[in-house]
């Protein structure tokens, strides 16, 4: 089986606003969650964001809507053409590109904060990504992220759990190899410029209806956990 199977997102693309498949509502009803954290570290109205692997958008419509001017990206085309056509019925004002956050294909300093949710775990070169993070942040410029931990508990609760016997996720979303301890993600930040700022966990918080997880902040960052990184502004 394929693990890190990042065709998974453009396999649903069509769908991905529909509400029809629940994990993909699963990862709807983690944004405010996130943001409910992310919304303590930073006043989003007016700021240029990134929302770095944006997939079909939820993330970057939750922070237009207060406010800031958003661009997303990801590498799965299909996703993105749902996400832009998304945006374009709700009248949010989103730049959608396709790319990769080892090769961002913007100017240095463009954006006052990079918002990175569900993708640190995924990617090819984690210490190019997070170099290319500051290089595109502006001095004084915030990083909010998420990812998993890596260890015995996080893996039975994200794969064995959550792929292979609830399905809250297709099998195959996520390699345990490639999920991060918070100690190396907090060296990696250090050796691209950017500063560790605090980190908390995130997990389920109650269930809907429907039967679908509710998501908020946690005290442990055993499983899942979220955190900021500031790069700093220049010596006078």
């Amino acid at each position: 089986m394929t693990r890190n199977d990042l065709t998974i997102y453009d396999a649903v693309a069509e769908d991905w606003w529909s509400d029809r498949l629940r994990w993909v509502r699963t990862l709807k009803a983690m944004v405010p969650g996130r943001l409910a954290w992310f919304d303590r570290q930073i006043d989003w109205s007016g700021k240029r964001v990134l929302d770095l692997g944006c997939a079909g958008g939820f993330m970057a419509e939750a922070l237009a809507a207060r406010g800031a001017e958003v661009t997303g990206i990801d590498p799965a085309a299909k996703a993105i053409e749902a996400a832009r056509a998304h945006a374009a019925q709700t009248g949010h004002q989103i730049r959608y590109d396709v790319g990769v956050g080892e090769a961002l294909p913007y100017h240095d300093a463009g954006f006052d904060a990079v918002v990175c949710v569900d993708v640190l775990e995924h990617v090819q070169d984690l210490a190019q990504v997070l170099a290319e993070v500051a290089r595109v942040l502006r001095p004084g410029g915030l990083f909010l992220f998420d990812t998993i931990n890596r260890n015995a508990l996080a893996r039975l609760v994200t794969i064995t759990m959550a792929e292979d016997v609830l399905r809250v996720l297709p099998k195959g979303t996520h390699d345990p190899a490639m999920f991060i301890k918070p100690a190396e993600l907090r060296a990696g930040l250090g050796r691209a410029g950017l500063t560790p700022g605090p980190f908390t966990g995130l997990g389920p918080r109650g269930i809907s209806l429907r039967g679908d997880l509710r998501f908020g902040r946690l005290p442990m960052l055993t499983i899942l956990y979220m955190g900021t990184a500031l790069k700093q502004e220049p010596a006078p």
